[in-house]
């Protein structure tokens, strides 16, 4: 079966299970690609449902990635035109002078993403990290809060044997013992939590003075092509985090909407509801205030930015990094009915 195939048949059975007729599409090849991550959140939802494919007049291919570098690589090389990433790999991304743009901030990254020593590793105080192994993927929001957290703590970062894993290496080594501690998300993330507590969560590494978000981005090319599908993508998913907002009381673990974010995830129906409420998922309006596309989201990425290149992870900080971030989408969504 076809990858385009899979998703169809994916995208027809959370469709069927949340009660929404799929959009009827002319049956040709993938207008652009899209390329999402295995966190939860509200807008999960419509992807299951085919919402964007239905305002956007697309036929859209969802590949799913373990990690945000993975997606930057691939916008960098034109496989993939919008993409979920955290503001690490954006900032790293920013940093190289690739033609991306950042068109809505996902998420604020809380309790979602948690840094978890394995039981019987030996780690009960900061200090314990020195010469054990911790797992991250590198470039992600979570190595920047783990890189964070250590030198919050006083940590040498080079005392640590840090590992560059995927979420899937992650669960499986924590599982066979080969690593003392990891920092990731979920579905990974719950794994983990079976066999280790949590020492450390992005909340903490955001009141630490690092705080981490989501975002969506778009290459600039596809997006100054076609910015009317942009701002579409971009209302979808503001639409879909104003129902979260109000009515994710009844998105319990055996809601339609669970089961939907559940299937493209891979992470469990009863821990998604707590997943959900990990995160802080800002609204069109607030999209568009001083604190994210107006500002904050620029500073943020300027920070992020300075931190990689203080930690060696990149080379070059630039004088400006205005051009990759942008309110015009959003402004545009808010005016779509």
């Amino acid at each position: 079966m076809s990858r385009f195939s899979r998703r169809a048949t994916l995208a027809a059975t959370a469709a069927l299970a949340l009660g929404v007729a799929l959009p009827t599409l002319p049956a040709h090849a993938a207008d652009f690609t899209v390329a999402y991550q295995t966190g939860a959140d509200p807008a999960k939802v419509a992807q299951a449902n085919g919402a964007y494919e239905k305002a956007t007049k697309s036929n859209i291919a969802w590949r799913k990635f373990d990690s945000g570098a993975d997606v930057i690589a691939a916008i960098a090389s034109g496989d993939v035109q919008i993409g979920y990433v955290g503001s690490s790999p954006l900032a790293a991304g920013a940093s190289r002078e690739l033609p991306i743009e950042t068109i809505y901030v996902a998420a604020l990254l809380g309790d979602a993403e948690a840094l978890v020593v394995r039981n019987g590793a030996g780690i009960e105080k900061p200090e314990n990290f020195t010469g054990k192994k911790v797992a991250v993927p590198f470039v992600s929001t979570t190595h920047y809060s783990l890189l964070a957290a250590l030198k919050h703590w006083g940590v040498d970062p080079k005392s640590v044997q840090i590992l560059n894993l995927r979420p899937p290496e992650i669960a499986a080594a924590f599982t066979r013992g080969d690593i003392d501690a990891a920092y990731v998300w979920d579905p990974a993330l719950g794994k983990i939590k079976e066999t280790g507590k949590v020492f450390a969560t992005s909340a903490d590494v955001a009141k630490w003075g690092a705080p981490t978000f989501d975002a969506w981005i778009v290459r600039k090319d596809f997006a100054q092509k076609d910015p009317e599908i942009v701002a579409q993508f971009v209302k979808v998913t503001a639409d879909s985090y104003a129902d979260y907002a109000k009515n994710g009381a009844s998105w319990t673990a055996s809601s339609p909407q669970v089961a939907a974010i559940a299937k493209l995830t891979g992470a469990k129906p009863e821990e998604i509801p707590d997943l959900l409420k990990g995160n802080k998922y800002p609204l069109l309006d607030e999209q568009l205030s001083e604190a994210l596309l107006g500002g904050g989201t620029l500073d943020a990425i300027v920070q992020t930015s300075g931190f990689l290149k203080e930690q060696g992870r990149i080379d070059t900080v630039l004088k400006d990094y205005k051009t990759y971030v942008g309110r015009a989408y959003a402004e545009q969504a808010s005016k779509l009915n």
